[in-house]
């Protein structure tokens, strides 16, 4: 699966649209009740996955200043809860930043190194990465996991699992536990059979798995 440049996205974006069509799919069943919350859910989730997609591309700032800067950064993963993320740990300027950014294979093998740093985009010896979020100045809460100070002998085979679709999306449903309980809540508001839960169950399962992606999961 490849987008281009952009190809760590494609992962992301394919999860909105299963979830879109999950919505739609749906929809030509639902009483108006159930059209207007799939409508909520759909308009969410276009939304934010719109935003998230704007920032990654460098359409909107993810921090404020307009300046090219040199720093160095070192890749940590974060492990808090069920979410799992790669972040960029940023020195150079002034007090250490931390930046989330969507999974790419090269994060594997990446050491403290050099980069340019704008208010839009980050480049690592050419290769560009994308922003999940926005730039803190507080350490993201979790297990962080650092990379080692020399590249992974084994990088090119963890890189080959990682990258696997069934493994991201069997990774991020871990997020989907809370669906039925979403579900019932939906049965406990506006009422419906076995066959609304089921369909609530699915809506909210999708949802969690596509906030996880949009929100740039890691698979390593």
């Amino acid at each position: 699966m490849s987008f281009g440049s952009g190809r760590h996205l494609a992962y992301p974006i394919s999860v909105t649209i299963g979830a879109m069509a999950i919505c739609l799919a749906l929809a030509p069943f639902g009483d108006s009740d159930q059209v207007a919350a799939l409508g909520a859910v759909a308009l969410g989730i276009i939304g934010y996955s719109g935003y998230r997609i704007a920032v990654a591309q460098g359409l909107l700032a993810f921090w404020p200043s307009g300046t090219v800067r040199t720093v160095s950064v070192s890749r940590m993963r974060q492990q808090h809860r069920l979410v799992s993320r790669s972040w960029l740990e940023i020195s150079g300027t002034g007090r250490p930043r931390w930046l989330p950014v969507y999974f790419d294979p090269d994060l594997l093998t990446l050491t403290e190194t050099r980069a340019d740093l704008t208010d839009r985009t980050i480049h690592l010896a050419g290769h560009r990465l994308y922003p999940s979020g926005r730039i803190s100045t507080t350490e993201p809460p979790g297990r962080l996991v650092d990379n080692p100070s020399r590249p992974d002998p084994d990088a090119a085979a963890l890189t080959a699992t990682a990258t696997r679709l069934r493994r991201r999306l069997v990774l991020d449903a871990q997020s989907t536990v809370a669906a039925p309980f979403a579900a019932l809540m939906w049965i406990y508001i506006d009422g419906g059979g076995f066959t609304t839960f089921l369909a609530a169950t699915c809506v909210a399962a999708a949802a969690a798995l596509w906030l996880s992606a949009i929100r740039g999961s890691d698979p390593s």
